[in-house]
């Protein structure tokens, strides 16, 4: 069999595992949600006060942005899992027994990955043709206009992502939490240098096209060239807004489409062999499933995974640990089965910490010490952000650890986990945020400030109950992960009103909102862990 066969074979069952796993399900919705939005008109691309006529040729085009802009970071972490998937079903052990070269293995799981991103953009190519025909602006369907764009420009941008996401997971250091939030800042990173090239007045060279990752400048500028000749008068400025952000539409116009050149289309398949050399990287950094040639890993654990495994294989084939005993555990009793509440939420918060390094709490400290040091305003405008960035990746543990570890078993069957443990690990959560971000809490509190004491405690609670709802509900740690950079990003980073969880400022303070949030997902983290209750 031929090495393009077994490339064939090894995408093809790869992309048939995924769709059969309801994480592929979550995927499609999100691309159909994203398609909704833009229908609803939450997304927009506006030039000024001007917006296309909802054609295939602006329905296309709006629709790659869409997809370059949003699909590039949450398709990332809804595929990145396919190299980890292999080590825990253990299908990478035999598959280092295999001929199969490193490069080989990374660029199969790249291709998988961008198989599946790739239904998400025939998702929103067809969102669009839906949008068409409802909007009833221009029911005249222009399919290589409608469905162009989206694949150009989505499928090479997803290319890059697609193979970001194996890099990533080949990297020690890059394939756990600290990778998901570090790519948040490549995407913004590649993402600017495209918004870059949208400069009003000035024709795109042939530079412009190759280093626009996201064709973003490509496809706008083009947009401001035409309406320029249609309204002289038009002074430029064209953007993508999504959740309403975007001015008042008062004029429209005829957009024709892309004017397709030579450099456009090579630029598209640079940004696919950049992919495809990323993907090439990763082999680099792969370890092939051996645990002797994992990058900085100890002696002692690579021992101590030894043994587990030679443990469970003894048990497997019948040793003594599995043979049935006729004694019974006495019932435990009453007096120390009464909830030790306190002890319960100490054992989380160990739980919690455990691994840190000296220099994490350190910062830590330095955090909680800045809050309380600096000026009012700066803690409370920039010292609180950097502070409760700080423990992410604690608080992304919150509510998956159980499925992480295996330890669900021993959770569920314990006297009273629902009303107990689950409580305890959102307080656990509470104290880290007043651990890293306490300090702000005290200077508002002595400074009689109840309106910013109200905005912080609005914080400190929604934070580790966001963590604690995804956690329960996905059992992983990726989507807490995925979500808050974002939101911390656009949010309390920024101080956009609606957005800023943690009141940076009065003006974007939504304290009653995020307080009444952390009730909403207290309850479905409840919810959440008494149906894995019910089936466990």
């Amino acid at each position: 069999m031929n090495r393009a066969r077994v490339l064939y074979h090894m995408v093809r069952a790869d992309f048939l595992e995924r769709v059969r796993r309801y994480s592929f399900l979550l995927t499609m919705g999100f691309a159909v949600y994203l398609g909704y939005t833009v229908y609803a008109g939450q997304v927009v691309v506006q030039l000024g006060d001007y917006r296309g006529i909802y054609n295939s040729a602006w329905l296309g085009c709006l629709m790659a942005l869409v997809s370059v802009a949003f699909l590039t970071l949450v398709g990332f972490y809804f595929v990145k899992n396919t190299v980890q998937r292999d080590r825990e079903t253990r299908v990478g052990q035999i598959l280092a027994t295999t001929p199969m070269s490193k490069s080989f293995y990374t660029l199969a799981k790249t291709i998988s990955n961008f198989a599946v991103l790739a239904v998400m953009v025939l998702i929103m190519a067809f969102a669009g043709l839906l949008m068409q025909l409802l909007q009833g602006e221009d029911r005249h369907i222009e399919i290589l206009k409608l469905v162009g764009p989206p694949l150009v420009f989505g499928l090479s941008a997803l290319a890059l992502t697609a193979a970001l996401a194996v890099l990533f997971e080949t990297i020690p250091g890059l394939r756990g939490g600290l990778g998901n939030i570090i790519y948040f800042f490549v995407w913004t990173a590649l993402l600017s240098i495209s918004v870059a090239h949208v400069k009003p007045g000035q024709r795109l060279t042939v530079g412009d096209y190759f280093s626009d990752y996201a064709g973003v400048g490509s496809v706008l500028r083009q947009m401001e060239a035409a309406l320029r000749q249609i309204d002289p008068e038009y002074k430029g400025g064209a953007s993508l807004t999504a959740g309403g952000g975007a001015g008042p539409v008062s004029k429209h116009f005829l957009w024709t489409g892309l004017q397709w050149n030579s450099a456009m289309l090579l630029s598209r398949a640079l940004w696919i062999a950049i992919g495809a050399a990323v993907a090439l990287l990763g082999a680099t950094f792969f370890d092939r499933f051996d645990p002797a040639r994992a990058w900085r890993r100890s002696k002692k654990a690579i021992e101590s995974e030894t043994e587990a495994q030679s443990r469970e294989g003894l048990v497997g084939a019948g040793s003594l640990e599995t043979r049935p005993s006729s004694g019974m555990l006495a019932p435990l009793p009453h007096t120390q089965a009464r909830t030790r509440f306190l002890a319960t939420v100490s054992a989380e918060l160990r739980l919690v910490l455990k691994g840190r390094s000296w220099w994490w709490y350190a910062a830590a400290a330095g955090l909680f010490v800045a809050c309380l040091t600096a000026p009012l305003d700066a803690s409370r405008g920039g010292v609180i952000v950097a502070a409760w960035v700080w423990p992410t990746l604690l608080w992304s543990q919150m509510g998956s650890r159980e499925a992480r570890y295996f330890t669900r078993p021993l959770i569920f069957s314990s006297e009273r986990a629902l009303q107990r443990q689950l409580p305890a690990a959102w307080l656990a959560g509470v104290v880290l945020a007043v651990m890293t971000g306490g300090g702000l809490g005290l200077r508002l509190m002595l400074a009689a400030n109840l309106e910013g004491l109200a905005a912080w405690i609005a914080g400190a609670a929604f934070i580790p109950t966001l963590a604690l709802a995804l956690g329960v509900w996905t059992d992983s740690s990726k989507p807490f992960e995925a979500l808050y950079t974002a939101w911390w990003y656009l949010g309390p980073a920024h101080h956009t009103p609606g957005l800023d969880f943690m009141g940076t400022t009065q003006a974007s303070s939504s304290t009653v909102t995020y307080l009444t949030a952390s009730a909403a997902l207290l309850i479905a983290a409840y919810l959440g862990r008494r149906t894995r209750l019910a089936y466990a």
